[in-house]
């Protein structure tokens, strides 16, 4: 049976409510249970999912929904007690006993008046219309938000370089400002090196590889995934290389992304040779035959790191040992194809890449359904994509998806190797490997039971000052009986190996390419610049465990306990940031 419980006025962010989500079920007597904002958008979700009751239509977008499948209504007050207590967590923290409650912007920059990002957890919807006042206000902007149109970007960061300001995102999931982590990032030792990246976990992986190289990084600024896109037109990209540039305590600088536009790959290149600094380029998905004369490019995320230390210890870039032990295996003649399960997109990208070259793949990346590369039987999928994450928890947090690919893939007869990723930091999972130990154990061992030797390999993006314990995550994917490799690079090489495959990689000769005059100028003002060189003072929108971690780690944090005004009305909300902002 179905009841629904509406908590009015209640607002929560869709994050919190997802990890409630997960927390309610799993227990006793729960067949399902969706917890979300009463929004539009929401209410399809819970219609698509067959959970939309008589009692949703009339809540508001401030109203908290709770439909639970059933087994017996004497659950439904055991389940309240365990949603109240898990709210009541979520509200309260040490750091925040003695501060004010924030629930406007005229209060928030009386009180933060010094600080200099504003960042956004917030649904999408309202995301855009709270950038622009942050904008209005001074501060750059941090988006974590996704669903916000790619016209509303443009705008923002339009708006923004016309103010001397950065928009980072939005779907910006990862940043480090002067050593202090923002949202879904790890804890990566200072150092000289600072990366700007249209990528979340291509910055997680480059920026653990280089602290595991015994380097550090300055600043990790994410620009959000379309900001190579033609219609952006790389604005966040391009001011951000101007002001990595400029910054006295950056020496070397990495630029990663994904799959760009061509026009705006080579505007951002063209901007490149101009720099001072020694810079590493990675576009994924492209193959490079050269380096320039102080701009190298790289093909692995492995690769992009080494070349960044290497530059940094002014040692002579040469080609990348790609030597890998390959285990000794026994594989079934049916025994034939990859498949991979990931949580970070750009890492997907990364395994789809490389099976598509040692398998001389002419389609190479298939970015549809969730699939970034399905081909004769060979499978690799973002399960960060929208399509698994609607109204779900992103992978990085719940197993509940992997968990069952992974069974799926164990029971095809065709499959030799699974691979994954295990990404740590702050915003991931508690203990991510303890939650797939038992399936990956009970896979390997059913499919011995059946006479099939089942490969599982993975890499942990993380490092040993991230809060779940680097060296006990890999311990126990180890115990549980995963190959566990230095990188996702290797991982897949090693996959590859067993299969009989090779990637040939070759020397890259320093080639030289004319410098191009531009007519267009990137000076970066002392706004941004004095945000890269100070530990950050962040007002905070949204999940109040990224103010946690700013404060954590030496940056200031300053909570507003936001909730959409006028009812989540959004016309009704532009209607009132005209009004505040127009001047006769």
């Amino acid at each position: 049976m179905l009841h629904t419980i509406i908590k009015e006025n209640a607002y929560q962010d869709s994050v919190v409510l997802m990890l409630l989500t997960n927390k309610i079920n799993t227990m006793d007597g729960i067949n399902r249970v969706s917890i979300m904002m009463a929004t539009p958008a929401n209410k399809d979700i819970f219609g698509g999912s067959g959970l939309r009751t008589p009692e949703l239509e009339a809540a508001s977008a401030n109203d908290m929904a709770i439909v639970l499948d059933i087994e017996s209504e004497e659950i439904v007050p055991t389940v309240l007690e365990e949603i109240d207590a898990f709210l009541l967590s979520q509200a309260t923290s040490s750091n925040e006993a003695a501060e004010e409650t924030i629930h406007t912007w005229d209060k928030a920059m009386k009180i933060g008046k010094d600080a200099t990002i504003a960042m956004l957890s917030i649904p999408g919807t309202y995301a855009a219309l709270e950038a622009e006042t942050a904008l209005d206000e001074g501060l750059n902007v941090f988006i974590f938000s996704d669903n916000v149109s790619i016209e509303d970007e443009l705008h923002l960061k339009q708006k923004a370089h016309e103010k001397g300001l950065l928009v980072m995102g939005p779907d910006c999931g990862t940043g480090i400002i002067n050593g202090v982590p923002m949202a879904f990032t790890n804890i990566v030792r200072p150092g000289k090196i600072g990366i700007v990246g249209a990528s979340g976990t291509g910055i997680q992986e480059v920026s653990t590889l280089i602290d595991k190289l015994g380097a550090g990084v300055t600043n990790a600024i994410g620009t959000g995934g379309r900001d190579l896109s033609e219609k952006i037109g790389g604005i966040t990209m391009l001011d951000s290389i101007a002001a990595l540039e400029k910054d006295a305590n950056t020496e070397v600088i990495v630029v990663i992304s994904k799959p760009p536009a061509k026009a705006v790959r080579d505007k951002v290149l063209a901007a490149l040779r101009n720099v001072t600094k020694p810079v590493v380029t990675i576009f994924l998905g492209e193959k490079p035959t050269y380096h320039e004369e102080n701009l190298y490019h790289a093909y692995t995320l492995e690769e992009t790191a080494r070349i960044a230390v290497d530059l940094l210890n002014h040692q002579p870039i040469e080609v990348m040992s790609e030597e890998i032990e390959i285990p000794t295996v026994h594989l079934q003649d049916s025994q034939k194809h990859i498949k991979g399960y990931y949580s970070g997109g750009t890492l997907a990208s990364e395994t789809a890449m490389l099976i598509a070259d040692a398998m001389k793949l002419e389609d190479g990346l298939i970015k549809k359904d969730g699939f970034v590369l399905k081909t004769d039987g060979n499978e690799i999928i973002d399960l960060g994509d929208d399509m698994y994450t609607q109204g779900k928890p992103h992978p990085m947090i719940d197993p509940e998806k992997r968990i069952e690919m992974i069974q799926q893939a164990a029971d095809d007869e065709t499959t030799a190797i699974i691979l994954l990723d295990v990404v740590l930091g702050y915003g991931a999972h508690d203990d991510m490997a303890t939650a797939l130990a038992p399936t990956i154990k009970e896979t390997i061992a059913k499919a011995k039971a059946k006479g099939r030797e089942l490969i599982v390999i993975g890499t942990v993006v993380g490092t040993t000052s991230d809060p779940q314990n680097f060296f006990h995550q890999k311990q126990l994917l180890e115990e549980a009986g995963v190959l566990v490799c230095d990188s996702n690079n290797q991982a897949v090489r090693t996959a590859l190996g067993i299969l009989g495959l090779k990637i040939n990689d070759s020397h890259k000769e320093i080639k030289t390419i004319e410098k191009e005059t531009t007519s267009e100028e990137y000076t970066p003002s002392e706004r941004v610049l004095d945000m890269l060189s100070e530990k950050p003072y962040v007002i905070n929108l949204g999940l109040k465990s990224f103010s946690d971690a700013i404060r954590e780690t030496g940056g200031q944090a300053l909570q507003f306990n936001w909730k959409p005004v006028a009812g989540g009305d959004l016309k009704l909300q532009k209607v009132l940031y005209f009004l505040n902002h127009y001047h006769a």
